[in-house]
């Protein structure tokens, strides 16, 4: 897979995880199946959900700059570091989503695994 085929596809799929973290916000899904179950009240949810939406957003932007889909607004060696960052992220989440108290939140597994291998394809030093 090429580098370009990956961002788009972490692309859509960082977009659909944006409309899940919505759904946990407007309670369509119920929080206590998220965060491993150790969300105590509406208020945690709405910190932990926010964040994380931004924290998406903030991947987008990097992916969107290494695609050359919009006009740099930082660095490219910033944005390589911000991707490795996210990789060793969805590395850690991946091992969090096995020990996970729920199924629901063990089945992200195989969506933080697929993020870390679609970085990891993106960031590979014959890509550049």
């Amino acid at each position: 897979m090429k580098s370009k085929t990956a961002i788009k596809v972490m692309l859509w799929l960082i977009s659909a995880i944006i409309i899940f973290h919505i759904c946990i916000l407007v309670h369509v899904i119920p929080y206590e199946f998220t965060w491993g179950g150790r969300l105590k009240n509406k208020e945690e949810m709405f910190v932990f959900e926010s964040i994380s939406i931004l924290i998406n957003l903030l991947l987008i932007a990097a992916l969107l700059i290494k695609g050359s889909y919009i006009k740099p607004i930082l660095p490219i060696k910033v944005v390589h570091i911000i991707l490795w960052i996210f990789f060793g992220i969805f590395c850690l989440n991946t091992l969090g989503n096995m020990v996970a108290k729920t199924n629901f939140e063990k089945s992200f597994t195989i969506l933080t695994l697929t993020f870390a291998y679609l970085l990891w394809i993106i960031l590979r030093k014959d890509n550049k």
